[in-house]
């Protein structure tokens, strides 16, 4: 049996549009959905945002990067 090797991915680096590099980034919670939490990538540098993600109660992780 297998087992699991993670359970989330956390980005701690993005490409930024505004920058046009690779930079650090923030993750804040964004909304809290009824089939999860929507959190929202943002430049360290800027303030852009450059991706969010969605994680469901079930441990589910969808990516969704802009």
């Amino acid at each position: 049996m297998r087992r699991e090797q993670y359970k989330d991915f956390d980005a701690t680096e993005l490409f930024c549009p505004r920058c046009r590099r690779a930079v650090p980034v923030r993750k804040r919670l964004l909304l809290v959905l009824a089939n999860g939490d929507k959190y929202d990538y943002t430049c360290s540098f800027c303030g852009t945002s450059v991706g969010d993600k969605l994680v469901t109660e079930r441990d589910n992780i969808k990516v969704f990067i802009k």
